[in-house]
């Protein structure tokens, strides 16, 4: 199965443990992510479903290359991480 790890700004908000979850391509795999936790729907994805502008998302090491339809393929034994950019100064 897909591993999803996600950021540590997000465990500030809710509990975001490594997620085991098996999917052939980014959507379904957040898409099962968020059907275990629904609220973090909201800090990935924008109103029309696609990545935020300050998330990014590597998949096995690759800046995943589709931020709107979130396609890309996933291995059964992939490492997924989604992150979110910090600003400020």
């Amino acid at each position: 199965m897909a591993q999803l790890h996600f950021t540590r700004q997000l465990a500030r908000f809710m509990d975001v443990p490594t997620m085991d979850v098996a999917a052939p391509c980014l959507r379904a795999a957040l898409d099962a992510a968020f059907a275990r936790q629904p609220r973090l729907r909201g800090y990935v994805l924008d109103e029309q479903g696609g990545l935020r502008p300050n998330v990014v998302v590597f998949i096995d090491g690759v800046r995943c290359r589709e931020r709107r339809e979130l396609d890309d393929v996933l291995r059964p034994d992939s490492q997924v991480y989604i992150l979110q950019a910090l600003s400020g100064g």
